[in-house]
């Protein structure tokens, strides 16, 4: 079944960072198939397959390599929606350097980024930035101390361009997907004590899907939700609440 018009977002720009694998590609898909021209940002940009016809470029990006990205965003003359979809994990967070590399991916690159952006949002008609949390920004975390902090951040953050973007139209929000099925979570796969204790408090007994993200961020960036502002939407399965 088509959740969404086909042509809602026909003439719009999405710029997609993270999007050239994981829940940021599925993002960049989906807003192509929309009708949208996407700028899917991101590493390995070479390997990264798309669906043919659809109006996706994929451009190396190390998202925390400022003046490849003031760069980019020299050439963008208007963006509707930034999905700040890059992100990171390790199994080493209790290292400092791994701890400080965490949070200049997942917090420092969205802040700059955003505020780069924002130039070429406000000549949106209905312009919107939607950020990744995570239900770590809930629980906190024993082994990954430094994405936990990255995520909880990453919701004041979105509270704070929320309120500092308004007068320029721009919407600012996040989803906070539970456990997906994507290459960041691998690490954890093959941990069975580890994966085993996820499986057995998820309600609903799998992973999400990409996909499943996806539509949400299409709804937040649509004219649908053009009254939401500094939302934060779980989309977990009801992992947080069981």
């Amino acid at each position: 079944m088509e959740a969404f018009n086909t042509k809602m977002f026909e003439n719009k720009v999405a710029v997609v960072t993270g999007g050239t694998s994981g829940i940021g590609q599925a993002v960049a898909i989906a807003f192509a198939e929309k009708g949208a021209k996407v700028w899917a940002l991101g590493l390995n940009s070479q390997k990264a397959v798309f669906p043919a016809g659809l109006d996706i470029e994929a451009v190396e990006m190390d998202v925390t390599d400022k003046a490849a990205v003031d760069a980019f965003f020299a050439k963008v003359d208007r963006i509707d929606t930034l999905f700040n979809g890059a992100g990171m994990g390790s199994v080493a967070e209790h290292e400092l350097d791994t701890y400080k590399k965490v949070l200049e991916v997942n917090l420092t690159s969205v802040f700059y980024i955003s505020e780069v952006a924002a130039k070429a949002l406000a000549k949106s008609d209905n312009p919107s930035i939607i950020n990744v949390s995570s239900l770590y920004a809930q629980f906190g975390s024993a082994l990954a101390p430094a994405y936990s902090c990255s995520k909880g951040a990453i919701d004041q953050l979105t509270f704070s361009h929320a309120l500092s973007m308004s007068a320029a139209n721009i919407r600012v929000n996040a989803v906070a997907p539970g456990w997906i099925d994507t290459p960041l979570i691998q690490p954890l796969k093959d941990m069975p004590e580890v994966f085993g204790g996820i499986m057995a408090r998820s309600p609903m007994q799998r992973l999400g899907k990409p996909e499943e993200i996806a539509n949400v961020v299409l709804f937040l960036a649509s004219d649908a939700a053009s009254f939401v502002n500094g939302a934060i939407i779980k989309v977990d399965g009801a992992y947080s609440i069981f």
